[in-house]
């Protein structure tokens, strides 16, 4: 019998190349403490959260036909965030089935939760890959259901530039400051492209048909990466989450992750 059949068997998944699915779930740290050019859930991880991306934008953009690119995006940035793929991690088991260095082990970090969330994300790249994209689609409209099936209305997010500033007021007396980085196109169709700072530290990028418009997209991303290193750092206040991978960047947030 399969080593992964009873997690399968929760994912409601069944792989036709299970190697797919133990690359899914190896943790980076195994390459620090494995000879050569041992793969691990990275990669996957980058693709999964491309698919999840684009499917919960079709869900999205089925559901609220009315709306606008704008407030898609709002959306999208706070529907699905690190917590909630790491809470559907644990519900599928995958950090009982994660493969991970003695040093990870000893730590905890099979259930940490930013390592949970990128298993997570990896395992959609895996079933992308095993299945394509109808497959992937289903297993996350079916896995995410929970988030899904209450959403009716748009969360109220008219002002991401005041919800920004609120956020960081907590920790810091300065405002955020924007800056116009460039403009592109006919003067009939211009694209503005802006950039928010905090302590002369770049937060997001944001592009738009008016400065007004750019500025918001700017303060969106800023919420989304903020809000993520937020919650990693609830997760894992030790600061320790990856940094024993020897030549591992460390991470922060993506895209459909919406948090």
């Amino acid at each position: 019998m399969s080593k992964f059949a009873a997690l399968q068997e929760r994912l409601g998944y069944t792989f036709r190349d299970e190697s797919l699915l133990r690359l899914a779930l190896t943790h980076p740290s195994v390459a620090h403490e494995s000879p050569g050019n041992t793969q691990h859930n990275q990669r996957l991880e980058f693709l999964g959260d491309a698919v999840l991306g684009l499917v919960l934008t079709r869900e999205l953009y089925d559901r609220f036909p009315g709306l606008g690119e704008g407030p898609l995006t709002k959306a999208r940035a706070q529907l699905v965030n690190r917590r909630t793929l790491a809470a559907e991690a644990r519900r599928l088991g995958l950090g009982e089935n994660l493969i991970v260095s003695r040093g990870e082990e000893a730590s905890g970090g099979r259930q940490r939760q930013s390592a949970l969330a990128d298993a997570y994300e990896a395992l959609l790249g895996a079933v992308f890959i095993d299945g394509g994209y109808d497959a992937a689609r289903e297993f996350i409209l079916r896995s995410l259901s929970g988030v899904l099936g209450t959403l009716t209305e748009i969360p109220n997010l008219d002002n991401p530039k005041g919800e920004l500033q609120e956020f960081l007021q907590a920790t810091s007396p300065d405002a955020p400051q924007y800056e116009m980085t460039c403009a592109s196109g006919p003067d009939h169709d211009r694209e503005f492209e802006c950039a928010v700072f905090h302590g002369g530290i770049e937060l997001g990028r944001g592009r738009g048909k008016s400065k007004k418009e750019a500025e918001s997209q700017a303060a969106l991303r800023a919420l989304s990466q903020l809000r993520n290193k937020a919650t990693d750092a609830e997760a894992d206040p030790a600061g320790e989450g990856d940094a024993g991978v020897e030549g591992q960047p460390q991470k922060g947030t993506r895209g459909a992750r919406n948090e």
